[in-house]
């Protein structure tokens, strides 16, 4: 969509203060009223922008049958993974951060952009293992943060303050897998895995 398309670069040029409504429709090619019907504030303009980079719906992530743990945790963690890699994700968010002192409404509202879907469904992945039985999640909420917590430490948070910094596929993959290993040697019924 142009006006996200806009209102980004917009944004990562200029911080969320300097970026004014009638700058992004001009951007974009589209008159202020299209602009303000569709996004009658600054505020709603950036939280429709964080959220369309980090993009994921629920309904689009696919839960893994259960009873292969590991497997199904390395599928859940590699889509997370490519989230958190998306272009501009990381800028947004330093974006949203740089900002947020001034506009504490923005960390609010754009904070979990598109992790909660994956949360939501390694929730209810984790409560499938369980019932299956193997699994034993007491808490299947803590344990999808924690989950993706690992992976976001090594894959996203170093992004933020390392402009340039980057894994490769295979890097990535592997604290996926690691990740992975210790929520099955701390949670499976079965036999670990070897």
């Amino acid at each position: 969509m142009a006006i996200l398309d806009a209102a980004t670069d917009l944004f990562l040029e200029s911080g969320y203060d300097r970026t004014s409504l009638a700058r992004v429709a001009e951007r974009a090619g589209v008159s202020k009223a299209t602009l303000f019907k569709q996004f009658p504030t600054k505020a709603a303009l950036f939280e429709a922008t964080v959220l369309a980079a980090g993009d994921s719906p629920d309904e689009t992530i696919e839960l893994p049958p259960p009873g292969a743990f590991h497997a199904g945790l390395v599928m859940l963690g590699r889509a997370y993974a490519e989230l958190l890699s998306r272009p501009r994700v990381a800028e947004l968010i330093r974006t949203v951060i740089a900002e947020s002192p001034r506009f504490p409404e923005l960390r609010a509202r754009t904070f979990d952009f598109g992790t909660l879907p994956v949360l939501a469904a390694l929730g209810r992945y984790f409560r499938a293992e369980s019932a299956a039985g193997s699994a034993q999640v007491d808490d299947p909420d803590m344990a999808a943060t924690q989950f993706l917590g690992m992976i976001a430490t090594v894959v996203f948070w170093p992004r933020l303050v390392h402009v340039g910094w980057s894994l490769t596929q295979a890097e990535t993959q592997r604290v996926v897998d690691e990740a992975a290993r210790t929520m099955v040697a701390r949670y499976e019924t079965r036999a670990p895995l070897a």
